[in-house]
C-alpha cells in the first residue's frame, strides 16, 4: 500500500485549512454549533475520518508530528505564563477542590475499569489502562505506562493504552462543550461578565515580539528541566518543564519587571497554538487503532464515558459552586478526564464565546488538567496496579 508522507510544512498548511474548514462546517451545519463542538475539532475530525477511509484502501497518510508536539508545548507554556501567584492565590481553594475531584475521578475510572474487566473475564489491569492511564493521563501517560504494564505481564498493554487514548481524545472533543452547554441551559446560568481588569491590561505595553521570545525561551529551558525530571525517574508529559519555567518567569517578571509580557498576547499565542495543535493531533489520529479494541474493552470505554458525564453534571458541578463558572469547568473536566487539556480548553472557549466570560475556569482547569492531576494520577496508577499484581 502506498504511503503519503506529509511534510511538516504540508501538515501546517492542512491544519490552518482545517481551522477554516471547521468554521465553515459550523456555519453550514448549525447542529455542530448547538452541540458546542469547537471549530478546530470540527475541522480536524474531517481529516481523521478521511485518513480512516483511505487507510489500507487507497493510500496511508503519515504526517510529520514534530510541529504538533512543538505546538502542544507552546500552548502549555502559555498556560504557565498565565499562572500568576496572585491569581493562583485567589483561585487556591477552587484549585484544591478541582484537583481533589479529579483525583477521585481517576480512582473511580480505575475501579470501574477493574470491575468490568473482572466481570468480562479479562486481566483487571487492562481496566486501569482503559481507565485513568489512557483517559485522565492521555497518550503520553499511555505510552509511558504501556511498557510498564507490558513488563508486568499484561498482554497487549501498549496497544490497548494507545487505542483507548485515541478513543478518549475523539470523544472528549465532541462531548465536553455539549455537557457544559447542557448545564448552562438546564440551570439557566449566566456569566458574571467578569473579565480581566481593563485598567491593568492598559498598563501593559502590547509587545507581541517580546511575548513570543519569552515563550520560546521558556520552552527551551523547560526542555532541559523535563529531561532532568525524566532522569530522576518521574513519568510526566514533556510539556511539564516548560510550564514550570514559564510560571517562574512570569512571577519573577511581576516582581522585577525585566520584560514586557502582555497577557493579551499570551492568550492570543495560546489560542493560535491550540487550534493548530488540535487539528494536527486529529490529522495524526489513528482511528483504525480502535479496531484493536475487543468487545470487552469497547464496553469498558463506553461505561467510562457515561461515568465521566455523570461526574460532570453532579460531582464537578456541585463541588465547584453550581454556577456558570462551574458549568464551564465541568466542560473542561470532561475534556481532560477523557482526552487532553487541549480538548478541555477548546471546549471551554466554545462555551465562553457563546455564553460569556468564565475567568475562574480558565485559571483552574488548565493548571489542574495539564499539571497537578498528572502527579496524583501517576501515584494512583502505580498504587492500584501494584495492588493487582
Amino acid at each position: 500500500m502506498t504511503t503519503w508522507k506529509l511534510s511538516l510544512v504540508q501538515v501546517l498548511g492542512a491544519s490552518a485549512l482545517g481551522v477554516v474548514l471547521g468554521g465553515w462546517l459550523k456555519r453550514r451545519l448549525p447542529i455542530l454549533d448547538r452541540l458546542n463542538i469547537p471549530t478546530s475539532i470540527a475541522g480536524g475530525m474531517v481529516y481523521a475520518i478521511l485518513a480512516l477511509a483511505l487507510h489500507d484502501r487507497v493510500v496511508n497518510l503519515e504526517p510529520d508530528t514534530l510541529l504538533r508536539d512543538l505546538l502542544l508545548i507552546a500552548f502549555m507554556t502559555t498556560v504557565g505564563l498565565s499562572a500568576r501567584f496572585q491569581l493562583l492565590r485567589e483561585g487556591g481553594k477552587k484549585l484544591v477542590v478541582l484537583l481533589a475531584v479529579s483525583s477521585v475521578g481517576a480512582v473511580l475510572q480505575n475501579l470501574l475499569g477493574i470491575g468490568l474487566a473482572k466481570a468480562l473475564f479479562i486481566d483487571p489491569r487492562l481496566g486501569i489502562l482503559a481507565g485513568s492511564v489512557a483517559l485522565t493521563g492521555g497518550p503520553g501517560t499511555a505510552v509511558a505506562f504501556g511498557g510498564t504494564f507490558q513488563k508486568m505481564g499484561v498482554a497487549g498493554a501498549e496497544v490497548v493504552g494507545m487505542a483507548s487514548a485515541t478513543f478518549g481524545i475523539a470523544v472528549a472533543g465532541l462531548l465536553g462543550g455539549y455537557v457544559g452547554g447542557w448545564l448552562v441551559r438546564r440551570h439557566k446560568l449566566k456569566s458574571s461578565g467578569a473579565t480581566a481588569d481593563p485598567a491593568k491590561i492598559e498598563k501593559e505595553e502590547d509587545s507581541l515580539v517580546t511575548t513570543v521570545l519569552v515563550i520560546a525561551i521558556a520552552m527551551g529551558l523547560g526542555n532541559l528541566l523535563s529531561g532532568a525530571l525524566e532522569r530522576a525517574g518521574l513519568i510526566l508529559p514533556p510539556y511539564i518543564g516548560a510550564m514550570i519555567v514559564a510560571a517562574a518567569i512570569r512571577n519573577l517578571n511581576d516582581s522585577f519587571h525585566f520584560a514586557t509580557i502582555s497577557q493579551a498576547d499570551v492568550n492570543q499565542c495560546g489560542r493560535i497554538a491550540l487550534n493548530l495543535f488540535i487539528v494536527m493531533a486529529l490529522i495524526a489520529l489513528k482511528l483504525w487503532e480502535l479496531a484493536h479494541l475487543a468487545l470487552p474493552m469497547i464496553a469498558i470505554l463506553a461505561a467510562q464515558v457515561l461515568l465521566c458525564i455523570a461526574m460532570c453534571v453532579t460531582m464537578v458541578f456541585w463541588a465547584m459552586g453550581r454556577n456558570y463558572e462551574s458549568a464551564v469547568e465541568s466542560a473542561g473536566f470532561c475534556g481532560y478526564m477523557l482526552g487532553i487539556t487541549a480538548n478541555a480548553v477548546a471546549c471551554m472557549e466554545e462555551l465562553v464565546e457563546k455564553y460569556g466570560a468564565a475567568p475562574e475556569a480558565f485559571l483552574v482547569v488548565p493548571v489542574v488538567g495539564a499539571f497537578l492531576i498528572d502527579f496524583s494520577n501517576s501515584l494512583i496508577i502505580t498504587t492500584m496496579a501494584n495492588l493487582l499484581r
